[in-house]
């Protein structure tokens, strides 16, 4: 691929997006992009040196990157195709490439680490590159959240692992050819993509088929798709069922966390504690684990147990997976990504383990009206595991509105008390309710209140 001097971003702002453009402003290119709306990762990019647009107009493209011979443009999906930039871009014979397409290019030559899931694989993947440093692995990172460890989506450092998260929205993951591959789970998901779930689980039966000769696969135990007949290693792994790799003598202690230890085929790696709470997380890190181990296995080299206990214990987290902004006996307050009905059936099962005999309040805000439509029963059954639940409006991202498809038709499956809420309300709303455990969810934009409902349930702390 030619080497182009500047790189412009349809969808700056996206995480994966903002990973790759800071990638290239380290390596020294000048980087520009548009995006819907200003967000904190794009005052972030436009911090470090990124020049980002929020109009869709062509005259709003810097001078410097529409020169097609200096400039090559890479784009996300979630970008409609109609666009007037991605027009102008695609009329006068500018190169484009999907992101998807340009990690593929960034990962030849690497030893490949990716996690891939309709759910889970932020954590995991983050974890595993957190785990790569504590070890003194090294390698690099593109990430699907903002690494409390690292503080960024990004990771450079030495050697030639690199964590990568395979998302398997537009078939993006396909583009990658892993040496080691996890798959947390395959479920009904992006369905106005793959159309059905059997055509879910036939692209994450090809994404394993990518996996490079002798590599490894590591599958959540339960989870069912075409497998690689030969050539490579496919291994089991689970929260506390006996497989390849699993947690046992798994004890809760105070404020959600946990110790644990976690079995391997070659013994136990015992005296294990996660630095964040939540058994669903025990899980991930057995994950994650299991990819260390692999990685080590294939590559000839000793993983040094102690080091990948300090690791684990000193992990971070990720912003907005399992997020907490008030612990304590007479309130808490969290926030989580979860947008998906498995996701949600896993976080608040996770929170009531946790926190037993208390009453938990989950306040969703769904994503997608195609996703509303398609999962809108199985999204109030895991809804209706919390004890109360408020709904906050659709967050469209990149849809328009389909008739008849609102938060309402999710409330009306819902078995436990369930009002609706404007966004912009909610910490009022929550404030004069008698509340306990609070859950916010969602991939929309609810984020941007998490702050003022933590304010506003503080005086109850």
């Amino acid at each position: 691929m030619k080497n182009y001097d500047n790189i412009y971003f349809m969808g700056i702002g996206g995480i994966g997006m903002s990973a790759l453009a800071r990638y290239f402003m380290h390596e020294g290119k000048a980087v520009a992009g548009y995006d819907r709306t200003p967000t904190p990762l794009t005052a972030a990019l436009e911090e470090e040196g990124a020049t980002v647009c929020y109009e869709d107009g062509v005259e709003n493209i810097p001078a410097a990157f529409r020169d097609n011979a200096t400039t090559m443009v890479v784009f996300t999906p979630a970008v409609p195709s109609d666009h007037p930039q991605m027009e102008f871009f695609r009329q006068n014979g500018f190169l484009m490439e999907k992101r998807s397409q340009m990690l593929g290019h960034l990962s030849e030559g690497k030893y490949v680490m990716a996690v891939a899931g309709t759910h889970g694989k932020t954590t995991t993947s983050t974890l595993i590159a957190w785990l790569n440093a504590a070890t003194d692995m090294g390698g690099n990172a593109f990430l699907g959240g903002i690494s409390k460890n690292f503080n960024g989506n990004m990771v450079l450092g030495e050697g030639n692992r690199l964590a990568v998260e395979a998302d398997e929205f537009d078939r993006s993951f396909l583009r990658l050819k892993p040496d080691v591959a996890v798959i947390t789970a395959v479920a009904a998901d992006h369905l106005d993509i793959y159309g059905t779930f059997e055509a879910v689980v036939e692209a994450f039966g090809q994404f394993a088929a990518l996996i490079k000769q002798g590599g490894h696969l590591i599958i959540k135990q339960g989870v069912d798709i075409p497998l690689p007949a030969a050539g490579i290693n496919i291994w089991r792994y689970s929260y506390d069922e006996p497989c390849d790799f699993y947690a046992k003598n798994v004890t809760l202690c105070e404020g959600g966390y946990y110790n644990y230890d976690v079995v391997t085929p070659s013994g136990v790696i015992e005296g294990c504690r996660l630095g964040i709470p939540g058994w669903v997380n025990i899980e991930n890190s057995v994950a994650a684990v299991a990819s260390m181990w692999c990685a080590a296995r294939s590559r000839g080299e000793v993983l040094d147990e102690q080091k990948l206990r300090r690791g684990l214990e000193q992990y971070s987290g990720v912003k907005r997976r399992f997020e907490f902004y008030i612990n304590t006996p007479r309130q808490v307050y969290m926030d989580d990504y979860a947008h998906h009905p498995e996701e949600l059936e896993a976080t608040i099962t996770s929170v009531r383990k946790m926190f037993p005999n208390r009453e938990i309040t989950a306040v969703f805000q769904p994503h997608l009206y195609t996703r509303t439509r398609d999962l809108y029963r199985e999204f109030a059954a895991a809804l209706s595991l919390a004890d109360k639940v408020v709904l906050v409006p659709i967050y469209p991202a990149r849809e328009e509105p389909i008739e008849g498809i609102t938060s309402e038709i999710i409330a009306e499956c819902v078995t436990v008390p369930c009002p609706i809420c404007e966004r912009e309300r909610l910490a009022e709303y929550l404030s004069a309710e008698q509340t306990d455990v609070v859950v916010t969810f969602g991939a929309g934009n609810i984020d941007a209140y998490c702050q003022a409902i933590a304010d506003a349930l503080s005086h109850k702390a």
